[in-house]
């Protein structure tokens, strides 16, 4: 799991790249590390052509809902779609420690350092 702390009021689709760069996985049975992952989910946030055109360089799929000012896409795998709200719940967990949700932390480092050990938390 990576994470990629940016300015309060900047949206994540700057840094996908810098997360996608950083993220390296390991499919289960699998010898060696994964480093590029076979496809992307993410809400119409993602939505861009920038974003689309980031990941079909990389070969990566997007399951990405389309916004409605732009044509549907005839690949859209719904129910690889529904397996997004997996990152959400967890997103959403992370958010019940008051020091995330707050951003008490001044520094990009110290926020940073907070959310690693509440994911720890939650998986221990």
């Amino acid at each position: 799991m990576v994470f990629v702390v940016t300015g309060g009021e900047r949206h994540e689709q700057s840094v996908l790249p810098v997360l996608m760069e950083q993220g390296s996985g390991q499919a289960p049975g699998a010898r060696t590390t994964r480093i590029r992952p076979d496809r992307v989910a993410g809400d119409k946030g993602y939505s861009s052509s920038s974003v689309r055109r980031y990941l079909k360089e990389r070969r990566i799929g997007a399951v990405i809902l389309t916004k409605a000012d732009q044509p549907p896409d005839p690949a859209f795998d719904r129910v690889a779609y529904r397996e997004r709200n997996v990152v959400e719940r967890l997103i959403n967990r992370l958010k019940q420690f008051r020091r995330i949700a707050t951003r008490y932390e001044k520094r990009a480092r110290n926020y940073h350092a907070m959310i690693t050990i509440a994911a720890i938390m939650l998986w221990l």
